[in-house]
C-alpha cells in the first residue's frame, strides 16, 4: 500500500507511534535497522539518517562508514504488539553512501537492478516462497534446546501438534501486517511448520520473508519457544526448506499474462517458460552458494530426506530440483525446491532471475522432464540420464559460483567478494573445527 509521507506521519499519530525502525539486511541475510523516536520521523522519511557500516557484515571499508538509508514508504507497517512505551513501525530502506549513490552492496537494490533488466525485456517477476521452520524448546536459562514441543507430522492437528496455538498467532500477527496469508499448517518433521503467504513482486516477497522471519522469532518467544530456520538441525529427520514458486508476467493490471502459459504448448508451458527453467538448470551449481549459504544447508541437501539434491525438472514429482505444480493460466509457474530459508532472499531472488534471464537470453533447453523418482534410481542410470548433482558442501558451491559469470555478474563485484570472503571464513572455521562425530567415530578405534 502507498503512502505519502504526510499519510505515514498522521498515522503515526493516530495510532500512538513512538519508535519507528528503518529496517535493511546484511549481505548474508540478517535483519539489521536503526530506530528512531518520534522526533526524527521527519529526518527518517526523506532518508536523512546514516548509520555506521563499518559495522556490518560485509558493508564497506571503515573509512566509508557513513552509510544513508532511504525508506521505502510503500513499506510502512506499525507492528501488532503493545509496548509501555508506544508503539513500533518499520519501514524497508535502500542503503546509499554518503554521495548519495546507490551502495553496491545493498541486497535490496542488487535485487532491483536484476529486476530492472527483466523489466527491460517486458518481465515483471512473480514469487511465492513456502518457507519451513522448527519450534523449539527453550531451557530453564531461556537458552534454546534441539527438543521439539512435539509429536506431530505432516499437516496433523492438535493434541499431536501442541505449536499449533503458536503458528496461529504468528498468523494473526502477519495479517495485521498486511500479509495475505494463503495456508499453515504442520511439516513432515516434529516441531516443523510452514505458512505460505501471497505471490507478490520479487521485491515486496523479499521484503515480506525478512519480515516473516522475524514475527515468527518474535511471536514463538512469547510463547516460550525458539523459532530457527536452520536448514537442518536435527539428525535423522527432513531439513527445513524455503521453495519458491516463480514466473514471469507481461503487461499490468487487467491486461497482465503470465508469460509461462501458452495453452497449445505440451505441458502448456511456453517455450519461454522452458528457456527459463533451462537457464536455472545450467547454473544450479553456482545458485546453490546463495540459496543455501550455510555449511548446515548441505546437511538438508542429502538423499533420504526429499530434498531436491538432483538437477532436473519434472511436470509431475517432486524428486527433482524443480517442479511445475498442476495449476495453469495465470497460475503457471516453476516451484525451485533447492533453497532453504536460511538465504538472503533478495540475492536468492537475484541469482535464480539471472540464471533464469540467461536461459531465455541464450535459449538454454531445459531438456524432457524426468517423471519417475529420480530417488530410486541408480548412479548408472542418472548418468545416462545426464542428472547432475547439486554440490556436496558449501566449498564445492562457492567454487562453482566462482567460475558462473553470469551469476557473478548479478551479484556484483562488491556483492560477491564480500560473501565469498565471509563465506570461505565460515568453511575454514567449520573444517578446522573438531566434532562430536569424530570422536564417536574415532577415538577409540584409532
Amino acid at each position: 500500500m502507498a503512502h505519502s509521507k504526510s499519510e505515514i506521519l498522521a498515522l503515526c499519530d493516530k495510532e500512538g507511534v513512538r519508535f519507528l525502525r528503518l529496517q535493511f539486511t546484511d549481505i548474508l541475510g540478517i535483519i539489521k535497522n536503526v530506530e528512531v523516536p518520534r522526533s526524527q520521523f521527519e529526518k527518517a522519511l526523506d532518508g536523512q539518517i546514516q548509520f555506521d557500516g563499518s559495522s556490518i557484515e560485509g558493508f564497506t571499508r571503515i573509512e566509508e562508514s557513513d552509510m544513508g538509508l532511504v525508506p521505502d514508504l510503500s513499506t510502512f507497517r506499525v507492528f501488532p504488539w503493545s509496548h509501555p512505551n508506544g508503539k513500533v513501525a518499520r519501514l524497508v530502506c535502500d542503503i546509499i553512501e554518503p554521495s548519495g549513490a546507490p551502495f553496491k552492496g545493498c541486497p535490496r537494490q542488487t535485487l532491483k537492478r536484476q529486476m530492472e533488466k527483466a523489466r527491460d525485456l517486458g518481465y515483471a517477476l512473480m514469487t511465492g516462497p513456502e518457507a519451513e521452520f522448527f519450534l523449539f524448546r527453550r531451557d530453564a536459562n531461556g537458552d534454546p534446546i534441539v527438543d521439539t514441543h512435539d509429536q506431530g507430522g505432516y499437516f496433523d492437528l492438535t493434541p499431536v501438534d501442541r505449536g499449533e496455538d503458536a503458528r496461529r498467532d504468528i498468523v494473526v500477527a502477519l495479517e495485521a501486517m498486511g500479509f495475505e496469508v494463503e495456508a499453515a499448517h504442520h511439516e513432515v518433521a516434529p516441531g516443523q511448520h510452514e505458512i505460505d503467504f501471497k505471490y507478490e513482486d520479487a521485491i515486496s516477497t523479499a521484503d515480506n520473508v525478512t519480515t516473516f522471519k522475524l514475527i515468527v522469532k518474535k511471536v514463538a518467544l512469547d510463547h516460550g519457544l525458539h523459532a530457527t530456520f536452520m536448514p537442518k538441525p536435527i539428525f535423522g529427520v527432513n531439513g527445513s526448506g524455503m521453495h519458491v514458486h516463480q514466473s514471469l508476467m507481461t503487461g499490468s493490471g487487467k491486461s497482465m499474462k503470465n508469460a509461462f502459459y501458452d495453452e497449445d504448448a505440451p505441458y502448456q508451458l511456453s517455450q519461454l517458460a522452458l528457456y527459463y527453467i533451462g537457464g536455472l538448470l545450467r547454473h544450479a551449481k553456482a545458485i546453490a552458494a546463495i540459496t543455501n549459504p550455510l555449511v548446515n544447508s548441505y546437511k538438508r541437501l542429502v538423499p533420504g530426506y526429499e530434498a531436491p539434491v538432483n538437477v532436473a525438472w519434472s511436470e509431475r514429482n517432486r524428486s527433482p530440483m524443480i517442479r511445475i505444480p498442476a495449476r495453469r493460466g495465470m497460475g503457471t509457474r516453476c516451484e525451485v525446491r533447492m533453497p532453504d530459508p536460511a538465504c538472503n532472499p533478495y540475492l536468492a531472488f537475484t541469482v535464480m532471475l539471472a540464471a533464469g534471464l540467461d536461459g531465455i537470453k541464450n535459449q538454454i533447453p531445459a531438456g524432457d522432464p524426468v517423471n519417475e523418482n529420480i530417488f530410486a534410481m541408480s548412479e548408472r542410470e542418472k548418468k545416462r540420464r545426464k542428472i547432475e548433482q547439486l554440490p556436496a558442501n558449501l566449498l564445492e558451491a562457492l567454487d562453482c559460483l566462482e567460475k558462473d559469470d553470469v551469476i557473478k555478474a548479478a551479484l556484483g563485484e562488491h556483492m560477491l567478494g564480500h560473501f565469498l570472503e565471509a563465506k570461505r571464513a565460515e568453511w575454514d572455521t567449520y573444517i578446522s573445527r573438531v566434532h562430536p562425530w569424530e570422536i564417536e567415530e574415532y577415538l577409540r578405534a584409532y
